[in-house]
């Protein structure tokens, strides 16, 4: 975590006025609304805007195979240093098929043994785009070699998301979640 307070509160139940709670009534009817939303309600608009897209990235929509777009997630979170982002999506992506090993291998990135050659070029793709804004032309045909034409776009449509996630996690001081434990690796310093 960057941040050890919230930059911009979280608002409570009680604080929502009436466009707020319906921003965040469909997450409340499912039992939690996250700190992420309850941030995002002090702009109702632009989180809306910002569902819209991330609900393309996290749906069926997006062509990549949900493990490998948490491949791509993860790597990006951790590079950015979300503490935030990593710890939802470690859940996320166990329930789609990492293994713990696995997860903790997005860590030391594509030099890790025992990746696949798909998984490889993901992690690959991901801190060129991390780095530089830009898949080299080596990488661009190692992701073509797995995926297909729009599989390669969401590589790069996914690793931006996640990339303006952390940013927007990182800035407003997003604090984890009640429960939530904080990946030693992702700790301020």
């Amino acid at each position: 975590m960057r941040l050890s307070q919230p930059r911009i509160v979280p608002l409570r139940d009680d604080q929502f006025d009436a466009d707020q709670t319906e921003l965040v009534k469909p997450m409340a009817e499912t039992g939690r609304v996250l700190n992420i939303f309850r941030t995002l309600a002090h702009a109702p608009k632009a989180a809306r805007a910002f569902l819209a897209w991330g609900n393309y990235i996290l749906s069926r929509r997006n062509d990549l195979p949900a493990r490998e777009r948490e491949i791509v997630i993860l790597r990006t979170g951790f590079l950015c240093r979300s503490g935030y982002e990593w710890t939802q999506h470690v859940a996320i992506g166990l329930r789609v098929g990492l293994t713990g090993p696995e997860i903790e291998a997005i860590k030391t990135g594509a030099g890790a043994p025992d990746w696949s050659d798909a998984d490889r070029v993901l992690i690959r793709a991901s801190d060129e785009l991390h780095a530089d804004q830009f898949v080299t032309d080596p990488t661009w045909a190692a992701l073509k070699a797995h995926f297909t034409d729009k599989q390669c776009m969401d590589v790069v449509f996914t690793a931006g998301q996640y990339t303006q996630v952390s940013m927007m996690l990182n800035s407003f001081g997003v604090q984890l979640d009640p429960g939530q434990e904080l990946d030693p690796d992702l700790k301020a310093g």
